[in-house]
């Protein structure tokens, strides 16, 4: 119990005093701000870089959730109905590997793929989402594959193929159906992941497709309080993304 609440103290206790930045007048050398005021939401929401930032990050995350959706699904189909419990196992392995490489290599692999003459796309906005579409898609991929398999997809298919059903229909009037609400929590597993991500980010985003999180890095040399109120707004998103897809994944078990 002890150990328990020690660790949420020490989970805690930044967010608590990012809060206090946010609202507080000044904070130099000291263990709190002091006063209080609203203002630096304000400058956050007036700000031409962080607006910019703000609509690029949007547009990152709705083409990654598009394209994970696009690309996920019919990759999950195809695992969950290979006969094969080594293809299965295999393409598990494989498209675990985004995961379990550090970004900082993958980030170093973009710069050096896409800044050639060849394929000079670093710093563009595609090339940005192409990176998180990499990052996201494991964790959409496993989430659809788990539930594939605990509605026994596969039986249901067999059935259905049995009374003559093709397989668009199938496919249209299973196989979506059942997977809607694990697709959906996916999709806002994916719209968190993406929206805080930074690493890659960071390495290959140009100057006009800089992200939220990159430019909420840069404030940090400014005004504590700005940048405070900066983290809350990021933070903020996150949580309300995380909350979602737990709802969701709530709503499915029930």
């Amino acid at each position: 119990m002890l150990a328990t609440i020690l660790y949420l103290l020490f989970l805690l206790a930044p967010i608590a005093l990012l809060a206090l930045g946010s609202v507080g007048e000044t904070w130099t050398n000291t263990l709190l701000p002091s006063g209080f005021t609203g203002r630096w939401y304000a400058e956050v929401a007036a700000d031409p870089s962080f607006q910019r930032a703000f609509l690029t990050s949007l547009k990152v995350v709705a083409a990654t959730c598009i394209l994970d959706m696009l690309i996920a699904v019919p990759l999950a189909y195809a695992i969950h109905a290979s006969a094969r419990r080594g293809v299965q196992a295999a393409a598990r392995v494989v498209t675990l590997l985004p995961v379990a490489t550090p970004e900082l290599v993958l980030g170093f692999g973009f710069i050096l793929v896409f800044s050639s003459d060849w394929l000079p796309w670093l710093g563009s906005i595609w090339l940005l989402i192409a990176a998180h579409v990499v990052v996201t898609l494991p964790y959409l991929l496993n989430i659809l594959l788990s539930d594939m398999g605990h509605l026994r997809l596969d039986e249901l298919e067999r059935v259905a193929a049995t009374l003559g059903a093709p397989f668009s229909s199938r496919f249209l009037d299973i196989v979506l159906p059942l997977i809607r609400h694990s697709l959906l929590a996916g999709l806002i597993t994916v719209s968190a992941i993406s929206i805080g991500e930074f690493q890659i980010s960071n390495l290959i985003a140009g100057f006009l497709s800089r992200t939220y999180p990159i430019t909420l890095l840069q404030a940090f040399y400014g005004a504590t309080g700005f940048a405070c109120a900066a983290t809350i707004v990021l933070l903020v998103l996150a949580v309300l993304a995380s909350a979602g897809g737990a709802l969701t994944a709530r709503a499915a078990r029930g």
